[in-house]
């Protein structure tokens, strides 16, 4: 039974929400396989029409175990000039997103905290094999995983968790530290894909 309390009580605290603004331990950069999204949600998007591989998804703050979320700061939320100006690397609704769940929890200001994604994902090299992509190819998440770490070395094997979502390669995951240099993942973000073929579409 104690185990059973103890479970719960760390779900709790990974789902919780309204912590302090400013209190986490380090950053989760996370780049989505855009044609994965177009394949499964957003199909007859204006994104999907752009022909993009991995895209800026978020920097999330993280705790070492569990994550905040929806965190109470006294930074304004930002206008719709600051999101509309994030729309060369993300969908300006999708940046509002981020601010509302994830940046406000960074301690940041909106500007700020926009400026410090776009520096994570310019630190991350996108692996070229994957340029251009056009035909579909099934393969284990671990071959993406290592294609990243092969464009950037110090990148440990558990610091870049691959994801899926219905079969496909879904995000990679970069845990950074919050002066945005590689560091190994929490326990409850190392976990990985571990599909043996998992499909990546090719970039239409």
């Amino acid at each position: 039974m104690r185990w059973v309390i103890a479970w719960l009580g760390l779900c709790g605290a990974a789902l919780a929400e309204g912590e302090q603004a400013g209190d986490f331990d380090y950053y989760v950069l996370s780049l989505s396989w855009q044609p994965t999204w177009c394949a499964l949600e957003g199909a007859g998007s204006e994104d999907c029409a752009q022909g993009r591989g991995f895209v800026l998804h978020g920097l999330w703050p993280q705790y070492e175990r569990g994550w905040p979320s929806y965190c109470a700061t006294m930074e304004r939320d930002p206008p719709r000039r600051q999101t509309e100006a994030m729309a060369d690397v993300m969908p300006p609704g999708l940046a509002w997103h981020q601010w509302k769940k994830h940046g406000r929890c960074s301690g940041l200001p909106a500007a700020d905290y926009f400026a410090l994604m776009r520096e994570a994902a310019e630190r991350v090299a996108l692996p070229e094999v994957f340029d251009g992509l056009r035909q579909d190819l099934a393969l284990p998440a671990r071959v993406v995983e290592d294609a990243f770490r092969e464009a950037n070395p110090g990148l440990r094997r558990d610091a870049i968790p691959v994801t899926c979502e219905a079969g496909r390669i879904q995000e990679a995951r970069i845990c950074l530290t919050r002066d945005l240099d590689f560091r190994d993942c929490g326990a409850d973000v190392v976990r990985d894909c571990r599909l043996p073929d998992a499909l990546m579409d090719g970039v239409r």
